[in-house]
């Protein structure tokens, strides 16, 4: 059985500085859920905090329903994966995934018998004998997420686990730990820095900056209609234009830029005569199309992607433009050096007050 994580007014301070503020949200039993932000953002801490590893300074952590205050990692449904991934190296790599049973007092042959249902369970039937030197990065990886798994916690909490892996290889463990969770059900809580890697893998993500949660959300969502200047250009690329807004209506704004009037859907907290900024994907501009909207750009380079190239233009207050091609379509690109106008829709932009 997997349980739900809630977190309520949750803050930490250390010494003058203030880590976290007045987070609050629920993961649901049995759901991938990421915490996303920068480094410094706070998500390390709030994962410390579920863990047990920190008490904080204010609120509440219930898990399964039942509040966490005083009790220490030990004592906790949960198991966490550190970065490092922290096997053993003398040991062989059954004995690894067996510790935790070892220290709760489990027979030897008992424990072997786990394990061996484990290294089959994350696809390593015939390792227990190896040691961790002998493994591969990606295989480490399994081991550490066994040795884990082998406890029976309710909840896994991972710690920018894939961040010391090549490109390759950690996207081929974000599909293997999107397909472990979803098998055995455990919910999990995974700290990254990555937006492509929390997109991925999750169900929902928090938007983490300064210690301030700034949006929780299904991927698309997040990517679609971001909630704050922050989620709006830390989760995907985005072209931003500065402007007045000049009217809202029927959940569009109207936003006085040096480009003319453009239009998008309109974020909360929108006033006539505010400053406001428009944000547009690049994937949302089309060279010479028929959008309501028009950007006029040089284009100073195209950058070819291989399903797609990102054309990179400079606009005419001296701003940038990133327009995303697909290859199908380079034949009636723009060319370097070129002045080309790219059009979107109203409903591909979205607006913010300023700040």
């Amino acid at each position: 059985m997997s349980h739900s994580v809630e977190l309520h007014s949750v803050g930490m301070t250390f010494g003058r500085t203030r880590a976290v503020s007045d987070v609050s949200f629920t993961v649901e039993a049995g759901e991938f859920f990421s915490i996303l932000g920068p480094s410094g953002c706070g998500k390390t801490t709030i994962l410390r905090i579920v863990a047990g590893f920190l008490q904080p300074t204010d609120g509440a952590v219930l898990i399964g329903g039942r509040d966490m205050a005083g009790l220490g990692p030990d004592q906790r449904p949960t198991a966490m994966i550190f970065q490092s991934l922290a096997l053993f190296p003398l040991m062989p790599v059954w004995e690894n995934i067996a510790f935790g049973l070892e220290a709760r007092g489990v027979a030897k042959a008992e424990r072997r018998k786990k394990a061996d249902e484990l290294l089959h369970l994350i696809a390593l039937d015939g390792y227990g004998d190896r040691m961790p030197g002998e493994l591969s990065g990606g295989q480490r990886q399994r081991v550490a997420i066994a040795r884990a798994l082998a406890v029976e916690p309710q909840v896994l909490l991972l710690d920018e686990p894939l961040s010391a892996l090549d490109l390759k290889l950690r996207q081929h463990m974000r599909s293997e730990l999107r397909s472990l969770q979803k098998r055995t059900g455990v919910t999990f809580i995974y700290i990254t820095h990555d937006q492509s890697e929390a997109l991925a893998m999750s169900d929902r993500v928090a938007v983490m900056s300064d210690g301030i949660l700034q949006q929780v959300g299904a991927p698309r969502e997040l990517y679609d209609n971001p909630a704050t200047p922050f989620v709006a250009t830390f989760v995907g690329e985005t072209n931003i234009i500065a402007g007045e807004v000049s009217a809202v209506d029927d959940g569009i704004a109207t936003v006085e830029s040096t480009h003319g009037p453009l239009r998008g859907r309109a974020g909360d907290g929108l006033a006539v005569g505010k400053a406001a900024r428009l944000y547009v994907r690049p994937e949302a501009l089309e060279p010479d199309g028929n959008g309501g909207n028009r950007l006029a750009a040089e284009i100073e380079s195209i950058d070819f992607e291989g399903a797609f190239a990102l054309a990179h233009g400079r606009l005419d207050d001296g701003g940038e433009l990133v327009a995303s091609i697909a290859s199908t379509r380079l034949g009636n690109a723009p060319s370097i050096g070129e002045r080309a106008s790219f059009a979107f829709a109203d409903v591909n932009a979205v607006v913010l007050p300023d700040g």
